[in-house]
């Protein structure tokens, strides 16, 4: 299953944006599904991530502003953006959690393709 981000753009600073995660197939079964950015000369970071039971986890930069959503009958996952920051400006991508015997491990990066992204400007 291929997971491809969109619903990116210029916005000014306390504006929203939701950003759409569309799965080439059903994602029931992804146990969990994250949100990442990289901006420039930054490394890419976990943004969210949501867990097939629901489960959520967020970076502490965005905690109370971003919200992660999963709608498996529609294989979609969603990254509503709230009061949006200048410093939110970055390429934004989801991903497949990387699966470990513990559980998801949220903060390592997945390997393989990443797709394009979807690019989110904040204006000041």
């Amino acid at each position: 299953v291929q997971l491809q981000a969109s619903g990116g753009g210029l916005v000014q600073a306390g504006g929203s944006l939701r950003l759409s995660c569309a799965a080439s197939g059903s994602i029931f079964s992804i146990n969990a599904i994250g949100w990442y950015r990289q901006a420039p000369g930054k490394q890419r970071e976990l943004v969210a991530g949501i867990s097939s039971g629901g489960s959520t986890k967020y970076a502490d930069s965005v905690k109370g502003r971003f919200a992660i959503s999963r709608h498996n009958t529609v294989n979609t996952v969603y990254l509503q953006m709230n009061s949006l920051k200048p410093e939110d400006t970055a390429v934004y991508y989801c991903n497949k959690v990387p699966q470990r015997p513990y559980g998801s491990s949220w903060y390592e990066l997945p390997l393989g393709s990443w797709g394009q992204g979807t690019q989110v400007t904040v204006s000041s």
